[in-house]
């Protein structure tokens, strides 16, 4: 009987899959299949089971006071864990939205928080057997300041340039694989932010190969 691996996407917005658009209302979402866990999915094949776990707005660490205090990935990520129990696999990919001028934090600060995101993981039950899943942080790519995301990101696109190489230390530090999406991809010029269609398929594509040499085969 072939073993099913189970991956869990733990994201935000550009792992919901937003269409990049600078409309405040009625934002849309690309379909299943041009998401990247659901493009990772396909190219890894059969055996594999990719839960998306994808919310906007979601932070690291921060309780939100104007989108919600639901947002904090801090207090979600337990609750995620133990209901798609057991994984073998959680990519993480947040960081992003704790650039909002709001919460003032720098990129260490941001790269801080991932890493205790990692290790709450690390730390959990969640896995086969009861053993803990293996993590892979991806670090976002950079952002850039464009209309009123630009004022609401205030001064974050020079912060998220500094994610790659504080986030691969955080991963190291954790005991976590890594992988910076920005190698491979960029943010959309529409709004910043989001990643288009095209950047979904090649993530989604880039991150089947380093889940296949993390956890191999099923």
């Amino acid at each position: 009987m072939t073993q099913t691996r189970t991956i869990m996407c733990f994201g935000d917005s550009n792992t919901y899959g937003a269409i990049p658009t600078l409309a405040r209302v009625g934002r849309r979402r690309f379909t299943p299949d041009r998401r990247w866990p659901g493009i990772m999915r396909r190219q890894l094949g059969s055996g594999w089971d990719v839960i998306e776990e994808g919310q906007g707005g979601r932070t690291t660490v921060h309780d939100d006071p104007i989108e919600g205090l639901h947002k904090n990935g801090l207090k979600s990520l337990p609750v995620c864990l133990e209901t798609h129990m057991p994984l073998d696999l959680v990519i993480l990919m947040l960081g992003t939205n704790d650039l909002k001028h709001r919460f003032s934090v720098t990129p260490n600060d941001v790269a801080d928080s991932v890493e205790i995101l990692a290790r709450i993981v690390l730390r959990s039950e969640a896995g086969p057997a009861g053993v803990a899943p293996a993590v892979l942080i991806v670090a976002p790519p950079s952002m850039l300041e464009v209309d009123w995301f630009g004022q609401m990101f205030l001064g974050g696109a020079a912060k998220s340039m500094h994610f790659a190489g504080l986030f691969r230390d955080a991963a190291r530090r954790a005991g976590a694989a890594f992988f910076n999406a920005g190698d491979v991809v960029e943010s959309s010029a529409v709004d910043g932010i989001h990643l288009d269609s095209d950047a979904h398929r090649v993530l989604g594509t880039e991150l089947a190969k380093v889940v296949q040499s993390l956890i191999g085969k099923a």
